[in-house]
């Protein structure tokens, strides 16, 4: 497996312009060499919004009109309060020139390598989370004194999760703001009575729920031995409104995510963004057509709905 690079840097802390104090980046890290897109990552913290991570493009020079950054925010497996184990998987996405925020605060590295939290550690979080990162983003590509003023593409914004955080991207998937919905190893919890209060610090939400679903969607599983297998693909034969894909990998409920670049489920992952927030067809031919180019790729099993 490739060696994981890391990098910290100490960046500025929140500095007073024109009588008006704005946050900045206090610290970056660096992974898997900025990711394998044509923009380099780098993942930071940022003091205006200390309960989110930003995975994001090095170098934001390059964003303006006619280049802007779409947006995904990202709930976490276990609900946890850390994007640790997706930190290589977020990283990639980012790589290719989206700005990703994710749940919880900067992941800490351990001393013997890897990062501290990890799905099901930390505090438990909120769906309403995934929609404050919405509005931050959103506030910051207006302000002008913000790095991000005028490069955000705020008509361009996915909402993915894995696990309890599928369902959290599931349960704020009726925000008109969204282009589209990404569920990884994740669906709506089969539990006959559907609906009702939250389960272990899951969204409940009754099936009936997907019919609220306005954008095109995918699923992205890891199989039968996936514990969310059945969960997922039941959503997916549900969902007859909106253009749908479902995916399959043999790899269980863990994923790739922790592999370099995010492994398989980075390049699912990547192509659908790009496709769907940037428009890109040479990435959509990995889930269209009679014979999708995503079936061809070894050990995927794949089924759509809507998409030619």
């Amino acid at each position: 497996m490739k060696k994981i690079l890391f990098t910290f840097a100490t960046l500025t802390a929140a500095f007073v312009l024109c009588g008006h104090v704005s946050a900045e980046e206090v610290n970056s890290r660096t992974i898997d060499e900025g990711g394998s897109g044509p923009y380099k990552a780098v993942i930071v913290n940022d003091d205006a919004i200390t309960t989110h991570t930003i995975y994001r493009p090095q170098d934001l020079s390059v964003f303006k009109k006619g280049n802007l950054l779409p947006v995904l925010v990202w709930g976490n497996g276990g609900c946890a309060n850390s994007s640790s184990s997706h930190i290589n998987f977020l990283n990639q996405i980012a790589s290719q020139g989206i700005i990703v925020i994710a749940i919880g605060p900067m992941p800490e590295e351990r001393p013997q390598g890897g990062f501290r939290g990890g799905m099901g550690g930390g505090s438990s979080t909120q769906s309403s989370q995934l929609t404050e990162a919405m509005d931050w983003i959103i506030a910051q590509n207006a302000d002008k004194n913000s790095q991000y003023y005028g490069k955000i593409d705020t008509k361009n914004i996915a909402a993915a999760g894995m696990s309890c955080g599928g369902l959290q991207a599931l349960e704020v998937s009726k925000d008109p703001r969204l282009k589209t919905v990404m569920i990884c190893n994740s669906g709506l919890l089969n539990n006959g009575g559907g609906g009702g209060p939250m389960m272990g610090g899951m969204p409940n939400m009754p099936k009936e729920d997907l019919a609220k679903i306005h954008t095109p969607i995918i699923y992205i599983l890891g199989g039968p031995t996936d514990i969310a297998y059945e969960n997922g693909m039941d959503d997916f034969k549900r969902i007859d409104h909106v253009p749908a894909f479902a995916c399959n990998l043999n790899v269980g409920h863990g994923g790739t995510y922790t592999q370099p670049y995010g492994g398989e489920f980075g390049v699912v992952a990547t192509a659908w963004l790009n496709w769907q927030l940037k428009g890109n067809q040479e990435a959509g031919a990995l889930f269209t057509g009679k014979t999708c180019g995503l079936s061809l790729r070894e050990g995927w099993t794949c089924e759509k709905k809507n998409i030619d």
